[in-house]
């Protein structure tokens, strides 16, 4: 089973990442109110990206790396992979 990294863009302009087994399921409880604190008060507008990975552990340490990136690095992240289906 692949583990999915995801970064949702919010109401406010922010970006959230995460990392889930589901992106549409995962992304659909963030817009519902029922995913991270931090969505909830910014509810997600869209995914811009998606990345695939292995197992759990190996997507763990990517979004912390990912979260550990200036915004503007974070931004290009994004644009270098964006969602491969049609995910909000």
């Amino acid at each position: 089973m692949s583990w999915f990294l995801y970064v949702l863009e919010c109401s406010d302009g922010s970006l959230y990442t995460g990392i889930t087994v589901d992106v549409r399921a995962r992304f659909d409880a963030h817009a519902a109110g029922r995913g991270a604190r931090y969505t909830r008060a910014r509810p997600p507008v869209r995914v811009v990206a998606m990345v695939a990975f292995p197992d759990r552990s190996t997507a763990s340490k990517a979004e912390h790396e990912v979260k550990r990136l200036p915004l503007q690095r974070k931004r290009a992240f994004c644009a270098e992979h964006p969602p491969v289906d049609a995910i909000p």
